[in-house]
């Protein structure tokens, strides 16, 4: 399991990086010094989680098992250390699964972390992120491919900023699975996984051969394989279109998957092989590729760079909603004054909510977005934008914060939605971001205001009370209208909101 090792970490906190890929599990263990992400230990193993998938989309018990025996192992390796910061994505064969939930909840007793179901575009853009870490810092345009268990991602960007995002759901599991199953191995076989992929790739390669590169770099396990088996042959370290047709020759010798024998060739991916080949010189052919170098870098180090990114303020997120904001032509004064209230609410009640810093960040971004409908409609225009927001490509959140940012959205507005009522503790701290965010708005909407103008909050459990200057509401009438028809949203939702 273990692939490199150190034993002494100079006393210095850890981060990690956990990715539950469709294939394999594999965490990467690092140490940040003078800012550089210095990799400390690699673990890794096979589990096949998309191989586990039934026809109904669940998720079967065994490879569930599987997948929670290698996470025991990755938290007996974290137990004693020191982690400053971890993270656990979870990719094609999560997104899939119908039970996921289920293993999410079995796996946070094994280890207590949240663990991202991340959507396929953000796969990609973390991908690429891990390769453009190993690779020379030029100008030059590149292609990133990275062909995983259960998907294949394809990435055109210029040092660390991807420009074309695609992620395509073909695998070497899965391929295996449909055209390699039973371990039969023949030229018809092969030709037919071929031509698949060639049908995923169509409707892309119009798209990437339109903004070119100059350069193709490959990531992740099957292409690994194809370069270690490669240079065992003494072909040297590029891949090149003339070497993967004499590997696929020379694979084809072999009528069965679990007989195949190359030096390179590590006995757990014997079987997937001759998927991943297909996949891969599918790709070389729908995009012209002549050659292509392999990077150690992949999603595990997108990740860890991700996250040293968001600790030095760069973090990617921002940037998403910036440009959600400017796509749907948001007011984008207004929506700063409506988080500048959301983000005063949330400081004066967080202690007692028992509300952190991931809650203040939602809250920031949903009262920058909760107008984005408008775009569409005046009419219903929150369900608009939690329909926009949900089925988003939004890089760099995962599939639960968008759900969670969307719900934001859909409640910020007319009825609370049903799902954030009588629901559990996770539920109930957005329904309090949306009644924080529900304020918000409606203090937003006092305009003219003397500059004398102050207000306070108190919360105490389900109870919240807003406070004005002495006077100051009565005066105001059209304000304390306002707020008497979101003191009866409340009631129906188990609060009671008091203004003064």
């Amino acid at each position: 399991m273990r692939e490199i090792g150190q034993s002494e970490t100079d006393g210095q906190p850890l981060v990690a990086a956990i990715d539950l890929g469709s294939n394999s599990f594999h965490m990467i263990v690092a140490r940040v010094d003078q800012g550089e992400i210095r990799p400390v230990e690699r673990l890794g193993e096979k589990v096949q989680l998309a191989a586990g998938l039934a026809k109904d989309g669940s998720l079967s018990d065994a490879a569930m098992e599987r997948g929670l025996n290698c996470l025991a192992q990755f938290a007996q390796y974290m137990k004693g250390r020191t982690f400053q910061a971890i993270r656990i994505v979870g990719t094609n064969a999560l997104r899939k699964a119908r039970n996921s939930d289920e293993f999410v909840r079995r796996a946070a007793k094994i280890l207590p972390y949240p663990i991202e179901i991340i959507a396929g575009r953000e796969e990609a853009r973390l991908i690429y992120l891990g390769v453009a870490q190993t690779q020379a810092d030029d100008n030059d345009r590149r292609l990133v491919v990275d062909i995983g268990g259960g998907s294949t991602e394809l990435i055109v960007g210029e040092r660390f900023e991807p420009r074309l995002l695609e992620s395509l759901h073909m695998g070497c599991v899965t391929f295996n699975d449909r055209f390699f199953s039973g371990g039969h191995l023949s030229p018809e076989r092969f030709q037919s996984a071929y031509y698949a992929a060639r049908l995923e790739l169509l409707n892309i390669e119009k798209t990437y051969r339109e903004l070119s590169w100059e350069d193709a770099v490959g990531s992740s396990g099957s292409i690994r394989t194809v370069s270690s088996i490669l240079q065992a042959m003494g072909e040297g370290d590029v891949i090149t279109r003339e070497r993967l047709n004499k590997l696929k020759h020379d694979l084809l010798v072999f009528n069965r998957t679990d007989r195949i024998r190359f030096s390179g060739l590590k006995p757990e991916r014997q079987t997937i092989f001759p998927a991943g080949l297909a996949i891969l010189i599918a790709c070389f052919d729908a995009f012209d590729i002549e050659q292509m170098q392999y990077s150690d870098g992949a999603l595990r180090e997108g990740v860890l760079y991700d996250m040293l990114g968001r600790d030095r303020h760069e973090d990617v997120r921002g940037r998403t909603i910036s440009a959600l904001m400017k796509r749907y032509h948001v007011d984008q004064s207004n929506a700063e004054a409506v988080r500048q209230h959301a983000l005063c609410c949330f400081d004066q009640v967080a202690e007692k909510w028992g509300l952190g810093q991931g809650e203040r960040e939602l809250l920031s971004w949903a009262a920058l977005v909760c107008e984005v409908g408008l775009d569409i409609s005046h009419s219903q225009y929150h369900r608009h934008g939690a329909y926009l927001i949900h089925h988003s490509d939004l890089m760099g959140f995962s599939k639960e914060q968008q759900r969670k940012l969307a719900l934001l959205v859909r409640g910020h507005r007319r009825t609370i939605p049903r799902t954030l009522i009588d629901s559990d503790d996770e539920e109930s701290r957005l329904l309090k971001l949306t009644i924080l965010l529900r304020i918000a708005i409606v203090l937003n909407h006092i305009k003219g205001a003397d500059n004398g103008f102050t207000y306070s909050l108190e919360a105490d459990n389900k109870k919240l009370t807003v406070s004005f200057p002495k006077k100051w509401l009565k005066q105001h009438t059209l304000t304390a209208a306002d707020f008497e028809r979101e003191r009866i949203e409340q009631i129906r939702v188990g609060y009671w909101l008091v203004v003064d």
